[in-house]
């Protein structure tokens, strides 16, 4: 269990460091701030992919370990399915949080921030703690 709580972990706190190194480009003025501030097409487009990104994946990412087909994966497969399926879970919050981060940025739009921000506090609620590490492999 060790073993699962510490690859869930990196994930985690690469996801996060990942985010924090796209935020501090963009304070920094590394990234190209409000590049893409003038097209209002692409703007909306961008913003209703990620609305409807953060809609769907935020109540599928907390409720992904509750499927029946998932959680009999992961009693029955172990450490493997565990390490799999709390990946994706991870990756369904860290990848729209940094990209939100990231047009955040190219935008100038405070909307993509806030999403990223849910998201951010929505990681607490699938943090890989041992605890819950070892209560998900429970049947």
């Amino acid at each position: 269990m060790n073993r699962v709580q510490k690859i869930l972990m990196t994930a985690f706190a690469t996801g996060i460091l990942l985010t924090l190194g796209v935020a501090l480009a963009g304070e920094m003025n590394w990234l190209p701030v409000g590049a893409w501030q003038g097209d209002k097409g692409m703007e909306f487009v961008f913003l209703t992919v990620m609305e409807l990104a953060v809609v769907c994946l935020i109540p599928l990412a907390l409720r992904l370990f509750k499927f029946k087909k998932i959680k009999q994966q992961i009693v029955e497969h172990g450490d493997e399915a565990h390490i799999k399926w709390g990946t994706i879970r991870l990756d369904m919050l860290l990848i729209p949080m940094m990209l939100n981060t990231l047009f955040y940025y190219l935008f100038a739009d405070n909307s993509f921030g806030i999403m990223a921000v849910i998201l951010f506090l929505c990681l607490f609620f699938v943090y890989p703690s041992k605890k819950r590490c070892e209560t998900e492999v429970e049947p």
